[in-house]
């Protein structure tokens, strides 16, 4: 039984010794070291940084303007793990909705939205979802991992890979909301966002990126501390804590005066625009005085907008959306009391694309 175990001991030992580490996790700086190391002239590291982040390579074999044996080199000593697409469907509003599976078999969505002045990446942070908001179709899924940094890059890189095929324009914006929490994966998002403005990158200006939070105030307010510059969207969708509990259980430790605080924080150090999402729910938080308290919350943020968001329905939840009137008359009060409000029309309903909506649904 010992040397069974001992080889069971050596084969593990052996194993991990032969684990590649992914390329895109090497930093310019040690990817220039190994080609010194090696002998290659200092432009190859310039060639494959390319081929790794502004040209979106999916493999060594992509990369066709550096020789065959470097190529070689590099797939024996490194992996490139990348996302592939695995369905993509197309809604009749030219909405595009994309499934990708990750290197180890799971499933995450991103979505393009096009419209006559932007194209927009909405993207996912997680694969699944840990919060369980109860109108969420992710919520009600398991959150396997945090994506890495690299994912959610390549996620962007294909959806503007589908704008430029699909409507011959580059991406102008992304939204970070799509499957999952992303201040609940920090590091990875911040990572990712660093090489989507980076001129190495996508050289994407800051200002065009929108993070939307359904609520970690300690995370909002690391974000100000480490002053970031693209913009912030807090998912409220209930205006006092005791219908917000019922619909987004992270209220319970992250109530409405804790987050009004994090996210004066986040203004006070950063001066980044700051948006409030609020989904109308039929007799849930649709009337005159849903309406009055969501003011007096606009009055105590510096908010840049409130997205009023008409409902999209998911299986198994009980929710509807009021009526237009109601809808009318909500954001009415609104505008007369001088908040800046804007009714945001669902994209991509016909393929569950919509807010909400994502759960790797479709063919």
């Amino acid at each position: 039984m010992a040397c069974i175990g001992q080889y069971s001991k050596l084969r593990y030992l052996c194993a991990m010794k032969a684990v590649k580490q992914n390329i895109r996790h090497l930093s310019l700086e040690e990817l220039t070291k190994h080609f010194e190391t090696i002998g290659e002239k200092k432009f190859r590291t310039k060639q494959v940084h390319e081929w790794l982040w502004k040209k979106n390579a999916q493999s060594f074999e992509d990369m066709t303007d550096i020789s065959k044996e470097l190529r070689a080199h590099l797939a024996e000593k490194f992996e490139l793990p990348s996302l592939k697409v695995n369905t993509t469907q197309y809604s009749s509003d030219g909405t595009v909705k994309s499934r990708f599976m990750t290197f180890d078999g799971h499933m995450i969505e991103g979505v393009l939205i096009p419209t006559e002045k932007r194209n927009t990446a909405c993207v996912s942070s997680q694969i699944g979802c840990s919060l369980s908001c109860k109108f969420c179709a992710t919520g009600t899924m398991e959150r396997k991992r945090n994506l890495d940094y690299d994912e959610i890059y390549n996620q962007v890189a294909f959806i503007n890979q589908q704008s430029e095929k699909t409507f011959d324009k580059k991406l102008s914006n992304v939204v970070f909301m799509g499957m999952g929490e992303p201040l609940l994966n920090y590091k990875n998002v911040l990572k990712a966002i660093d090489k989507l403005i980076a001129n190495d990158g996508m050289a994407m200006s800051p200002k065009r990126i929108t993070v939307s939070t359904a609520g970690v105030a300690k995370q909002i307010k690391q974000l100000g501390d480490d002053k970031v510059r693209f913009n912030l969207a807090l998912s409220l969708h209930a205006a006092d804590d005791k219908k917000r509990n019922q619909i987004m259980p992270i209220n319970e430790s992250n109530s409405i005066d804790t987050l009004i605080e994090a996210l004066n924080y986040f203004y006070e150090k950063t001066k980044n625009d700051i948006t409030l999402e609020y989904i109308l729910f039929k007799d849930l938080n649709d009337s005159i005085e849903d309406a009055e308290a969501l003011t007096k919350i606009y009055r105590q943020i510096p908010t840049h907008l409130v997205n009023v968001i008409e409902y999209n329905t998911i299986d198994g939840a009980k929710f509807t959306k009021p009526d237009e009137d109601t809808t009318q008359r909500f954001t009415d009060y609104l505008a007369k009391n001088r908040v800046n409000v804007r009714v945001r029309r669902s994209r991509g309903k016909d393929i569950d694309a919509a807010c909400g909506q994502l759960a790797n649904k479709g063919k």
